[in-house]
């Protein structure tokens, strides 16, 4: 799992994850994503190039939107492919994880 972590404008972090989010995955993403989600700010989660998620990828993800919600801050993941998609909407967590499909989006849903 590759991560890239930017600025994405002056609303968030984003992070961008390219590959599998399956055990060894979110090994390699766990210690970052929890020091972005102590920082105060929003997190913009680039998933469109993760090809896999498995439940302990979801796990780091719910971990860190409720890390990032307890210092006043929004997560949300932009543009899945169909195959994650249907994995968190199976999931149900959409409430704690809102897919957002554009960066447009994203800065809107920040707004709010």
């Amino acid at each position: 799992m590759e991560i890239v972590v930017s600025q994405f404008g002056d609303a968030a972090k984003k992070v961008a994850l390219v590959g599998k989010l399956d055990i060894d995955g979110a090994a390699a993403i766990e210690s970052r994503l929890a020091d972005l989600a102590r920082t105060k700010g929003n997190i913009v989660i680039d998933m469109s190039k993760v090809a896999f998620i498995a439940s302990i990828g979801l796990r780091h993800l719910v971990m860190t939107a409720k890390a990032v919600a307890r210092n006043a801050g929004k997560m949300l993941l932009l543009d899945p492919n169909p195959l994650v998609t249907e994995v968190l909407q199976v999931s149900g967590l959409q409430g704690i994880l809102p897919i957002v499909r554009s960066e447009q989006e994203a800065l809107a849903a920040l707004r709010d």
